[in-house]
């Protein structure tokens, strides 16, 4: 029982870390949307679909943002972003070992990271949001057995 405010707590830190993350990044692209699409045009393996993700990438981090701020569709804000956040880790990770040149499509000072420092940078957001999950899942748990007594 004592862990639910720190569960809380918890979930709460991490869906405003998430915001500031997402909003700043989706405004950062949006701002600059030609650059964006330009570097997602140079990226290995994702050139061709470039001008779709140059608009669906931010959007749905804002989308996911606003879920975040939603008790009832927080758990799978939370899902939506380790998703995100893996698939981007998975091809940062993918494109350093098959491929020479690699332009950041990142925004704002987070392009100023070097692509290990992305990894790290992104498996703690990972980290953050599975543990959020499993906390969720444990908070509601409680709430529910706690509204049934």
């Amino acid at each position: 029982m004592a862990h639910k405010g720190y569960h809380s707590i918890f979930i709460t830190l991490s869906c405003v870390l998430l915001t500031l993350l997402f909003v700043y990044t989706a405004v950062s692209k949006l701002q600059h949307l030609d650059l964006f699409l330009g570097r997602l045009e140079r990226m290995p393996f994702i050139a061709p679909f470039a001008s779709l993700i140059s608009w669906m990438v931010p959007l749905l981090e804002l989308v996911i943002t606003g879920l975040l701020w939603f008790p009832k569709y927080r758990k799978l804000a939370l899902q939506a972003t380790l998703v995100l956040l893996g698939l981007f880790t998975a091809y940062i990770g993918i494109v350093l070992t098959y491929s020479d040149s690699i332009p950041c499509s990142c925004g704002g000072v987070i392009s100023a990271l070097g692509w290990r420092d992305h990894i790290l940078f992104n498996a703690t957001f990972m980290l953050m949001t599975f543990l959020g999950i499993i906390w969720h899942k444990k908070d509601h748990n409680i709430q529910t057995y706690q509204n049934t007594t």
